[in-house]
This record gives structure tokens, sequence and C-alpha cells, in this order.
């Protein structure tokens, strides 16, 4: 079973950047997909981005899903260190969310149902 832990939340002023970290442990890890989701709030945890097993491919939010991060968001992973990452920059008081990473076992990040195992969330806040 995998299990994920994140890092790399915190307290950042408008325009600043972040980059969190998931880092899976397990056997398969690495085949799986890995998606960020975030919970701001008082609303609902939405889909961020995801990222195929081989770092091939990439998905973001769509804009009317909730609010765009496409072109400030970054997705990438290094499987030798069983990581996943999220640079986020230019970042807004309404990214303030708890950020959870996710892992998918079919591969491909794509249906949202897929995503079974969960780490705990790091906090983020944007804010002058």
């Amino acid at each position: 079973q995998v299990q994920l832990v994140e890092s790399g939340g915190g307290l950042v002023r408008p325009g600043g950047s972040l980059r969190l970290s998931c880092a899976g442990s397990g056997r398969t890890f690495a085949k799986h997909a890995v998606g960020w989701f975030r919970q701001p709030p008082g609303k609902e945890r939405e889909f961020v981005a995801s990222i195929t097993w081989d770092g091939g491919s990439a998905y973001y939010a769509d804009p009317v899903e909730g609010r765009s991060v496409k072109g400030r968001f970054t997705i990438s992973r290094d499987n030798a260190k069983n990581t996943v990452y999220l640079q986020m920059n230019n970042l807004k008081p309404e990214d303030t969310a708890v950020y959870y990473c996710a892992s998918d076992p079919s591969g491909d990040g794509v249906l949202r149902a897929n995503f079974g195992s969960w780490g705990q969330g790091t906090q983020v806040t944007v804010s002058s």
C-alpha cells in the first residue's frame, strides 16, 4: 500500500512562490499517477493537478472547475526519489487552502475516483 506525506506549505505573500513535496513509500509508488488537490477554508476539496506515473503527461484544473492554476503551478516528479512536486508561483490569496496529494494506481491520473491513497495535507496561506 502506498503512503504519502506532504511538506512545503507555509505562509507566503501574494506574488510569492512555494514548492510542495509529496513523498511516497511503497514498492508500487513509482507506477502510480499522483495528483494534488486542495481544500480552501469552508469549501469542498478540488482538483489542482496530476501527473502520470512516468511523468510523461500532466493535467491541470480546468478554469471552469475552480480557480485557474495553469501557467502558475507546475507538477513534476522524480521517481528516483519517490517524490512528486507542485511548484506554485505568483500565489494569490485565493490559493489559500490545505493541499493534499493522492495516488492513482491506474497510472494515468485522469479519473478522480481512482485516487485512493491520500496524505495528511499541508497548509498554504497566501496573505499580506
